[in-house]
């Protein structure tokens, strides 16, 4: 593979759903994880996106990831349902989840889903965006193993802890958060060591908690604030409570670590995620009319010099334009292993798969 190649997405997701198949992940493991590591990718997430794929593949084949999962109903009432998600590779049970919440919201105005024995669900983006396409307001939260540490702490506490939030605004694409409470991700450190790029200034600690931006010395991510993190430490927090507390599962501390080394025991995390249908609230009408004056207002507000005000979910729209139609190059070390899983698997390489 050439290292400047762009590969269309269109082939990633297609080398996606053979690898999982052939490592006897069942079709809608297959779809949902394909689905979410295709949403990091088209959106420039790239941390988030199909670099993951060889991590899901080893988790998968060495029991980790439970590769046909019964996901079922196992507590709640009203417009809350609790789903344990039998140890799926994470995605599958967050969609499952963000599904189920869409429905309750559709009667209850609003629905909120508990997802237990959940795994690694990638960019808490994808399934509040489902939410947002659906016509409703979509929030999940997830936690992770520790790597963050507090504010002037100097021991990891909190994982990264993403919060992701997404509305729909009538003719245009919809107002969409998704962020790390950490000042980074940590598959960012990952994809900075493959790509010999240093990190930005403040933004993770070695061993003793003091900032490095060399990749390869980071020992502990800081959390999102700088000077302030002591915000970015709380908003972790409320992650935490949400998708540990709320649904009995493992707090970031007791999680085992993403990278193993041990690939056979289940990582017992949870997730939330919350639809709600904003004509339990107002009409549709004017919902829409005061999403269209928001993002209307914010984007003509004025700008510095040589800069342009975005709405929460702008640069990604415009990273997903680009990539639709040009692909995407990946970095060395996924396109080095991609190369070795379609050897190992005997599926044909990305690079030729819908090449006749």
């Amino acid at each position: 593979m050439s290292p400047d190649q762009h590969i269309p997405l269109s082939q990633l997701d297609l080398f996606c759903r053979h690898a999982f198949a052939a490592v006897g992940a069942d079709g809608a493991t297959g779809d949902a994880a394909t689905r979410a590591m295709l949403h990091g990718t088209r959106f420039g997430v790239d941390s988030h996106g199909v670099r993951l794929l060889p991590h899901y593949l080893t988790a998968l084949q060495g029991g980790r990831l439970n590769r046909n999962p019964v996901l079922r109903r196992v507590g709640g009432f009203g417009a809350v349902e609790v789903l344990d998600a039998d140890n799926a590779q994470g995605a599958l049970g967050a969609y499952r989840g963000m599904a189920r919440a869409i429905e309750l919201a559709g009667g209850f105005g609003l629905g909120a889903v508990a997802i237990r024995n959940n795994s690694h669900f990638g960019p808490a983006g994808a399934y509040a965006l489902a939410a947002a396409e659906a016509g409703f307001i979509g929030i999940a939260f997830c936690n992770s193993d520790s790597f963050v540490r507090l504010h002037d702490g100097a021991m990891r506490f909190h994982g990264t802890n993403p919060i992701s939030m997404a509305v729909p605004v009538a003719g245009d694409n919809p107002w969409f958060l998704d962020m790390a409470t950490s000042a980074i991700p940590y598959n960012r450190v990952q994809l900075y060591r493959s790509l010999g790029v240093e990190l930005p200034q403040g933004t993770a600690s070695d061993s003793a908690g003091v900032d490095t931006r060399d990749a390869e010395r980071v020992d502990m991510l800081a959390p999102l604030g700088g000077e302030f993190g002591f915000k970015g430490a709380a908003l972790a927090g409320v992650a935490e409570i949400f998708s540990a507390v709320l649904t009995g599962m493992r707090l970031s501390f007791d999680i085992l670590p993403m990278g193993g080394p041990d690939m056979s025991t289940p990582r017992g995390m949870g997730a939330f995620v919350l639809a709600l249908n904003p004509e339990a609230f107002l009409d549709r009408d004017s919902f829409d009319a005061g999403m269209r004056r928001y993002v209307e207002t914010l984007r003509a507000s004025p700008a510095r010099a040589d800069c342009r005000v975005m709405a929460p979910g702008d640069r990604e729209w415009d990273v997903a334009r680009a990539r639709d139609r040009t692909g995407v190059i990946l970095d060395p070390v996924t396109a080095a292993a991609f190369e070795d899983w379609a050897e190992k698997l005997g599926i044909p390489s990305v690079t030729r798969l819908g090449v006749e």
